[in-house]
C-alpha cells in the first residue's frame, strides 16, 4: 500500500459539510489481513449515504451468483463404502474389536467418523446468493484438492511353528483436514481377523490369527485413504483447542524420548531467550536441521534413541531418529510434540528421493508436529530436509535448500499416509515386549516376534494406486 492511500478522506453532503477525518497511515511493512479489513470497514462508514445506496444497488444488480460447491457425491474427500463386503463384516465401533471366524472369506470395515469441527463436509453445497459489498472483496479460499488412494498389502508367512498372529498398522482413524480413512477390506486363509482400536494411542491396528499347523498363512488387506497437502498459516489463529489429556501425553518421557538432562540443556541453548512458542519450535527445528545428518545405512526408519544420540555426539540417523530428537527437545521445554509414523505412497513434487512408487515395503517415514495455543498442531519434517541434503548433495547456501528448509516447517506433502503417533506400543494379544513404535507389520509365532523386514519368515509387499473419482 502506498502512502497516498492513507491521505485524509473528505466526504461532502449537499445539505451539510462534514469535517475531514484523517485515517491513520498504515505502514506497508506492518499491514496485516486484520488491518486491511479494519481500514475497509472504516472507509465504508465514512462514505455518504447516496454513495452507499448506489454501490449497494450496483452490486445487487451486477454481481454474479458465486457457487461454493466442492464436488458431487463422488467427492474424494467423502466417505465411501469399502470394497468387497460379500463375506462377514468385521467392524469396530467406539473402540470395540471386530473379528470374523469365517475362514478364507472376504471382509470389510469402515471406520466410525470422528470428524473435528474444522473439517469441511464433502457433500455438495448449494450455491450461495450474491452479496452486496462496499469494499474490495477478499479472494476466495482455494477449494480442497483431495486425492484418493487404494493401499494394498499382501503378506505370506513361512517357516514358523505354533499359533500365529499378524498385526498391520492402519491409517489413523480420526478425520483431519488433510487425511481421511475411507475403509478397509481383507481376505485370506486366516482363522479369525479384525481391527482393534487403541483410544489412548489414537491408533487402529488390523490383526489376523492362524492356528498351529495351518497351511501357508496368506493375507491381503486393502485400505482406502483420501489425502491433501497440509499447510500451516501463521496469519490464522483460532483453531480448536486440543484435549488436555492429549497434551499431557505429548509432554511425557518415553523409553526413547527423555525430557531432562542433556536433552533439556540442548533445547534451552537452541531457543535462547525466545519466548513465543511458535518461534521456539522454529528454533528447535533449525537446530535439528543444522546439527543432524542423514545416515542411509541405518535399518528401517532408525531406532529413535535420542539419549544415545546425544551422549555419543553422533546425531546421524533416519527419519525416526531426527524427528524424535525434535520431539524430545520440544517436550523438554514444555512444548507438546509428537512423532507421526507413516508410509510414502506416491512420487514427490519437491525431490525424487522424498517420494516412492512401486513396491512400498521399505519406504516408511516419520514426521513430527508440535502444539501451540491458537494455532493448534504445526507440522514439520526435519528428516526430509536432511534426506534431501544427502541425496541431492546440497550445500547450506543452495537456493533449493533454503526454499525446502522454509517449506518443511509447516508443510506436509500429500504423498504420505499417516498411521499413528504411538510410542511404547503394546500389541493386542502379544506376549513379547512393547515396541518403541509401530510402523512395520509385526508377527508372533510360538512366542517369537519378527517383523516385515525379516525376509526369512515374512514375504511382504505393499502398493498404492490413485483412484479417480
Amino acid at each position: 500500500m502506498s502512502h497516498d492511500t492513507a491521505r485524509p478522506f473528505l466526504a461532502t453532503d449537499p445539505c451539510c459539510r462534514i469535517r475531514a477525518t484523517r485515517i491513520p497511515r498504515l505502514p506497508e511493512s506492518r499491514l496485516k489481513r486484520r488491518d486491511f479489513l479494519a481500514a475497509s470497514a472504516l472507509l465504508s462508514l465514512l462514505a455518504p449515504a447516496p454513495v452507499l445506496a448506489a454501490n449497494s444497488k450496483k452490486a445487487t444488480s451486477s454481481a454474479p451468483a458465486k457457487s461454493t460447491a466442492h464436488g458431487s457425491g463422488k467427492s474424494s474427500g467423502g466417505k465411501s463404502s469399502s470394497k468387497g463386503s460379500s463375506g462377514g463384516k468385521g467392524s469396530a465401533r467406539g473402540g470395540g474389536r471386530a473379528s470374523s471366524s469365517s475362514k478364507g472369506g472376504r471382509h470389510s470395515y469402515r471406520p466410525v467418523a470422528e470428524t473435528p469441527a474444522a473439517t469441511q463436509p464433502a457433500a455438495t453445497v448449494p450455491a450461495a446468493p450474491a452479496e452486496a459489498r462496499n469494499a474490495i472483496s477478499l479472494p476466495d479460499e482455494p477449494l480442497p484438492n483431495w486425492r484418493n488412494y487404494d493401499i494394498t498389502s499382501q503378506i505370506t508367512i513361512s517357516n514358523v511353528k505354533g499359533r500365529l498372529r499378524v498385526w498391520i498398522p492402519l491409517a489413523q482413524y480420526k478425520d483431519t483436514f488433510w487425511q481421511r480413512s475411507l475403509g478397509h477390506s481383507w481376505r485370506g486363509n486366516f482363522d479369525s481377523a479384525g481391527i482393534y482400536r487403541d483410544p489412548v494411542a489414537e491408533m487402529e491396528v488390523f490383526y489376523a490369527d492362524w492356528k498351529d499347523g495351518s497351511a501357508t498363512p496368506q493375507l491381503q488387506l486393502l485400505s482406502q485413504v483420501a489425502k491433501q497437502d497440509r499447510h500451516f498459516d501463521i496469519t490464522r489463529r483460532g483453531s480448536v483447542a486440543e484435549r488436555g489429556d492429549v497434551l499431557r501425553r505429548c509432554l511425557q518421557t518415553t523409553d526413547l524420548v527423555p525430557t531432562d538432562g542433556l536433552v533439556r540443556r540442548t533445547a534451552e541453548r537452541a531457543v535462547g531467550r525466545i519466548k513465543d512458542p511458535v518461534a521456539q519450535g522454529k528454533a528447535i527445528y533449525d537446530w535439528v536441521v543444522e546439527n543432524t545428518s542423514y545416515d542411509p545405512a541405518r535399518n528401517g526408519i532408525g531406532q529413535g534413541d535420542v539419549e544415545a544420540m546425544l551422549d555419543s555426539g553422533q546425531l546421524g540417523g533416519k527419519s525416526a531418529d531426527i524427528s524424535l530428537l525434535f520431539v524430545a527437545m520440544c517436550r523438554s521445554i514444555g512444548i507438546p510434540a509428537r512423532p507421526v509414523f507413516g508410509l510414502r505412497v506416491d512420487s514427490s513434487r519437491l525431490f525424487a528421493g522424498l517420494g516412492a512408487t512401486g513396491n512400498l515395503r521399505a519406504v516408511q517415514h516419520c514426521r513430527a508436529e508440535f502444539y501451540t495455543p491458537g494455532y493448534g498442531w504445526i507440522p514439520v519434517d526435519p528428516g526430509d530436509v536432511r534426506k534431501a541434503i544427502h541425496d541431492e548433495h546440497l550445500n547450506s547456501s543452495d537456493p533449493k535448500l533454503v526454499v525446502l528448509r522454509k517449506l518443511l516447517f509447516g508443510f506436509w506433502e500429500m504423498n504420505w499416509i499417516a498411521y499413528n503417533s504411538a510410542q511404547d506400543v503394546r500389541l493386542y494379544g502379544a506376549t513379547g515386549r512393547p515396541l518403541p513404535f509401530l510402523v512395520l507389520p509385526q508377527a508372533e509365532a510360538g512366542g517369537i516376534r519378527f517383523d516385515a523386514a525379516d525376509s526369512q519368515h515374512f514375504n511382504y509387499t505393499v502398493n498404492a494406486s490413485r483412484v479417480e473419482v
